[in-house]
């Protein structure tokens, strides 16, 4: 089993989301939370769950989806998996990874 590690960026992407959903529905945005955060533990024990967004000399970046958000994640060649960022599917992610 890999093992999983949040950046301070996604740390940072998934708070934001928490607060932003929680202005409306405060229950609703820990549903949200803990079903992205459930969704990404899977990476854990399939790693290759998302589809392959771009090779990288320090691993390959893969996307899986949670409803209207995408877990971007980096398979690192050494071993190991990071979450690099949350993003709701609207944003343009090219901006975020040019």
């Amino acid at each position: 089993m890999a093992e999983l590690r949040w950046t301070r960026e996604a740390e940072q992407w998934l708070k934001d989301i928490l607060e932003y959903i929680a202005r409306d529905n405060p229950a609703a945005a820990g549903k949200v939370v803990a079903g992205i955060h459930h969704k990404a533990q899977l990476l854990r024990e399939f790693p290759e769950l998302g589809q392959k967004y771009r090779s990288e000399p320090e691993g390959e970046i893969r996307i899986v989806l949670y409803g209207h958000y995408r877990i971007v994640y980096l398979i690192r060649t050494e071993g190991g998996i990071d979450i690099l960022g949350v993003f709701h599917g609207a944003l343009d992610i090219e901006r975020y990874f040019p």
